[in-house]
C-alpha cells in the first residue's frame, strides 16, 4: 500500500507466504519508513546557520577587544627606580639592602640591554661587560665598583655606614638615569612644563 501525501512515502512489505499446509492469517507488520531525501538539506542548513552565528560572534568579540586601547608597558628605568626606592626600606640591614639594590640594577641591565646580569656572578658579568657596547668606559668602571662594594657587604660581612649605603643607592640611580631609554621623535618639553604622558 502506498500513501501519497506530504509525509514520507510508506511502503508495506509483502507478507510472507503462509507455511505449507496452513491457511491461518498472520498479523500485519508495521509500515517501513522510507527517507524522503530532504533531511540532509535541513541538517546542512542548520550547520550553516550555527557556523554563521559563531563567525559573527567572533568578529564582534574581536572588534570589542580592538576598541580597548592596550596598556603601555612600564619602561625598564621606571621599574628600576621603583625597586631602588623600595630598597631604601631595608637601609637598617646593610646585607639585605645591598642584595636589593644590586638585584634592582642587575634586572634593569638585563631588561634594558639584554645583558645576562642576574644569573651570573659579579666576575662573570664584568668579563662580559668589557665587550658590551651599551655603556661607556666611565659607566663600566662605576658599575664594577658598585657591584664589588655590594659583594663586600653581601659575602664578606662588611658593615658600611648609612652614608656609604646611601652613596651606593645614588650610584645605582645615577647609572639608571644615564642609560634610560628615551623615545625617538619626542621633543623635550619647554622649561617649566611637563611632557605629556
Amino acid at each position: 500500500m502506498r500513501l501519497t501525501n506530504s509525509s514520507p512515502v510508506l511502503v508495506r512489505p509483502p507478507a510472507p507466504p503462509p507455511p505449507a499446509g496452513t491457511n491461518d492469517l498472520r498479523p500485519l507488520k508495521p509500515p517501513v519508513e522510507i527517507p524522503s531525501g530532504w533531511e540532509w538539506l535541513w541538517w546542512t542548513l542548520a550547520f550553516l546557520a550555527v557556523a554563521a552565528a559563531l563567525f559573527f560572534l567572533w568578529r564582534w568579540w574581536r572588534r570589542k577587544l580592538a576598541a580597548v586601547p592596550p596598556v603601555p608597558p612600564i619602561p625598564a628605568h621606571v621599574r628600576a627606580r621603583q625597586r631602588l626606592q623600595d630598597a631604601l626600606r631595608l637601609l637598617a640591614d646593610p646585607r639585605l639592602f645591598c642584595i636589593a639594590v644590586s638585584d634592582a640594577l642587575r634586572v634593569y641591565l638585563e631588561e634594558r640591554f639584554e645583558l645576562r646580569a642576574p644569573e651570573r656572578t659579579t666576575e662573570e658579568f664584568l668579563v662580559d661587560l668589557q665587550s658590551a657596547t651599551h655603556l661607556d668606559e666611565t659607566q663600566k668602571q662605576s658599575l664594577a665598583e658598585f657591584l664589588e662594594r655590594c659583594d663586600l657587604v653581601k659575602f664578606a660581612r662588611f658593615e658600611p655606614t648609612e652614608s656609604a649605603l646611601r652613596e651606593l643607592h645614588e650610584s645605582a640611580l645615577r647609572l639608571v638615569d644615564e642609560t634610560r631609554f628615551e623615545p625617538v621623535g619626542l621633543e623635550p618639553a619647554p622649561a617649566g612644563q611637563e611632557a605629556a604622558p
